[in-house]
C-alpha cells in the first residue's frame, strides 16, 4: 500500500489520528474483492451511499473486459445511487441482490434472470441480516466487505453518517472487514442522528419512543476499528436529480386526502395537529405534503422513511415541528437549500436506522397516518406494489407493508389510470384482481384516486367493492368493472360463495386485454 498525504479537510474529520494510518486509494483494496464476495453498502433511496471504491471497481470491471467474471451479491438498506449499483448491473457484476433496489439496469437485469433479487420488508431487513438469513451458507456467517460513508469518525472511531442511516448499523454489525468512505465534500452531519444497535431475542430490548423527537441512541455507529481495512476520502455529493412538479391528478388526490382528515378532526377522530405523517416517494407525496402547507393544520410531526423537498417547505411555512425519517433525499436544490440553511433544519430532524424508523410497534403506538402508492390496487382493496402484471418486478416492496399494517390510517393513494403505449388510459390502477399481493384487504383503510376517495373501514367485500368502484375508477372503466362486479356477485351468491365474488376465470381478463390490445378498455364484455 502507497503512503498516502491526508488532505486538511481529512484531518479535520478524522478525530482519531491512528485511523489516518488506514488511509489509502481504492486500488490498494481491490483484492478484498474477490468474485463471489458478499459485499454491503451503505446508503438508502441514493443518499449517503459509497462513492469512490464501486466506482473504482466498475472501472476495473470495464477496463479488464471481467463482465460477468466478477459477480457479488450486494446487500444495501434500500436503494444505492444509480451512478454506481446500476452501473455494477449494467457490467453484470450483481449476483445477488436485497433487499430494495431502483435503476433500469438492475431492473432489467433482476427480470432477465441475471440478478438474483430477494424481495423483504425494510424493517425486517436489517434484523434477518444480523440473525444470519442472508450469510447462513458462508463459513463465517459474516458479510466479507462493508463499504460505508461517513461525514466524520470520531475519537472513539465510530462513525457519523451522512444523508442516510439504512441498514448501515447492522451491516456493520456483519461485517468480517469494513472500508470507511469519508466524504469531505458534505457537511458534517453530527448531531443529526439517532443510532441504535440490533440486539438478537432473548436479549432484544423496546425502542423507548413515545414522542416523534425522542432520541433513544447515539450521534454516530460503534465499529471494531481493528476491521476496518482501509480509509478513502471522497469529495463526489450524491447523485439526485430535480423533483418533477405535482400534475392535476396528484393534486386532486392531495385535495381528497385534506378533505379526509380535515373530516376526521371534526369527528373527533384525530387531533387539530393531526398524528405522525408518513409519506412515500413521489409526485402524489410531494402534492399531498404540498398541499399541507396550504392547509389549516398546525404543529404537525413527521414519522417517516424518506423526506423529500416539500418537507422543507412545510418546515418554512411554520407548519412543521419535527421530522424523523433514515434519509433525507432532496434534489440539489434542495440539499443547496438545507445546507444554506442548516441551523434552521438540524434542531427540528432526526435520522435513525431503518430498524427503528420503520419500527411496527413504533408505528402503532404513535398511530401514524400511512400513504403510500401502488402499482394497482383490486376492488375489495387488496394492492400490488412491486411487481406490474404479477412478473415485473419494479423496486421493491420498500417500507409501504411496514407502515400500512401498522399505521392507525393505511392510505393508498394512486392515478386511476396510466398511458399504455396505444392509449392515454390504456392502464387502469383499478382492477378486479391484484396480479399481485403484497398488502392484503385486511391493510387498507382508505384508498384515493383524482376522482375520489373510498373509506373502506369497516366495510364487507361486496360494500368494498361497490364504493372503490364509485369513487375511484376512471370514468372509462367505471361500467367495465361494474359489468365484472355484477355478474361475479350474481354467480357467487347463487352458488353460495358470495363473500367475496369472483369470476375466476376472468379477473386477468383486463391484464389479457392489455397485453394482446394495448388497452385494458378493450377487455371483451362478460
Amino acid at each position: 500500500m502507497v503512503s498516502q498525504v491526508a488532505s486538511a479537510a481529512l484531518k479535520a474529520r478524522v478525530k482519531r489520528p491512528s485511523m489516518l494510518k488506514k488511509l489509502c486509494q481504492p486500488e490498494d483494496l481491490l483484492h478484498h474483492f474477490p468474485n463471489g464476495s458478499y459485499i454491503g453498502w451503505s446508503g438508502f433511496t441514493g443518499v449517503g451511499y459509497p462513492k469512490r471504491m464501486p466506482t473504482y471497481l466498475a472501472d476495473h470491471v470495464e477496463k479488464n473486459n471481467l463482465q460477468g467474471k466478477l459477480r457479488y451479491s450486494l446487500f444495501v438498506g434500500a436503494s444505492s445511487g444509480a451512478d454506481t449499483e446500476n452501473r455494477w448491473a449494467a457490467l453484470d457484476m450483481i449476483e445477488r441482490r436485497s433487499p430494495h433496489q431502483v435503476g433500469k439496469e438492475i431492473a432489467k437485469g433482476i427480470n432477465a434472470g441475471r440478478i438474483k433479487f430477494f424481495d423483504k420488508h425494510l424493517s425486517q431487513f436489517p434484523t434477518d441480516l444480523v440473525y444470519g438469513f442472508f450469510t447462513k451458507d458462508k463459513p463465517s456467517h459474516k458479510l466479507d466487505v462493508v463499504v460505508i460513508e461517513a461525514t466524520e469518525i470520531k475519537e472513539d472511531g465510530s462513525i457519523v453518517p451522512g444523508a442516510s442511516v439504512g441498514a448501515s448499523p447492522e451491516l456493520l454489525q456483519m461485517a468480517d472487514k469494513i472500508i470507511i468512505e469519508v466524504n469531505t465534500a458534505l457537511p458534517n452531519f453530527d448531531g443529526l442522528h439517532d443510532i441504535t444497535m440490533t440486539d438478537l431475542p432473548p436479549r432484544r430490548k423496546p425502542y423507548l419512543i413515545t414522542n416523534v423527537e425522542d432520541r433513544i441512541g447515539t450521534n454516530s455507529i460503534p465499529i471494531d476499528t481493528e476491521k476496518v481495512v482501509g480509509i478513502i476520502e471522497c469529495t463526489q455529493k450524491d447523485q439526485t436529480t430535480e423533483n418533477s412538479p405535482a400534475d392535476d391528478n396528484s393534486k386532486a388526490i392531495a385535495n381528497h386526502l385534506i378533505e379526509f382528515l380535515e373530516h376526521e378532526v371534526s369527528q373527533g377522530r384525530l387531533p387539530a395537529n393531526l398524528l405522525p405523517l408518513q409519506s412515500g416517494i413521489g409526485n402524489i407525496a410531494n402534492a399531498v405534503i404540498g398541499g399541507l402547507g396550504d392547509s389549516n393544520f398546525r404543529n404537525l410531526t413527521v414519522w417517516t422513511e424518506v423526506i423529500q423537498d416539500t418537507f422543507l417547505d412545510l418546515f418554512d411555512s411554520g407548519r412543521l415541528d419535527f421530522a424523523t425519517a433514515t434519509s433525507i433525499r432532496f434534489s440539489p436544490t434542495g440539499f443547496e437549500r438545507f445546507y444554506k440553511n442548516w441551523d434552521n433544519y438540524k434542531d427540528k430532524l432526526l435520522l435513525r436506522s431503518q430498524a427503528v424508523s420503520n419500527s411496527p410497534e413504533i408505528i402503532r403506538r404513535l398511530g401514524v397516518i400511512g400513504m403510500n402508492t401502488p402499482v394497482e390496487v383490486d376492488i375489495y382493496a387488496h394492492a400490488n406494489s412491486t411487481n406490474v402484471m404479477g412478473s415485473r418486478m419494479l423496486n421493491g416492496l420498500g417500507g409501504s407493508a411496514d407502515f400500512l399494517r401498522n399505521a392507525k390510517y393505511s392510505i393508498m393513494h394512486t392515478p386511476s389510470t396510466r398511458p399504455s403505449k396505444t392509449d392515454p388510459h390504456g392502464v387502469s390502477c383499478i382492477v378486479p384482481m391484484c396480479t399481485h399481493v403484497d398488502q392484503t384487504e385486511h391493510d387498507l383503510d382508505v384508498i384515493v384516486t383524482e376522482n375520489g376517495l373510498a373509506d373502506v373501514r369497516g366495510l364487507s367485500p361486496r360494500e368494498r367493492a361497490q364504493v372503490i368502484i364509485d369513487k375511484c375508477a376512471h370514468p372509462v372503466y367505471r361500467p367495465i368493472l361494474q359489468a365484472y362486479f355484477d355478474k361475479a356477485e350474481y354467480e357467487c351468491l347463487r352458488k353460495g360463495m358470495g363473500h367475496e365474488p369472483h369470476l375466476l376465470f376472468n379477473t386477468f381478463d383486463m391484464h389479457k386485454a392489455l397485453q394482446e390490445e394495448g388497452s385494458m378498455q378493450k377487455v371483451k364484455p362478460w
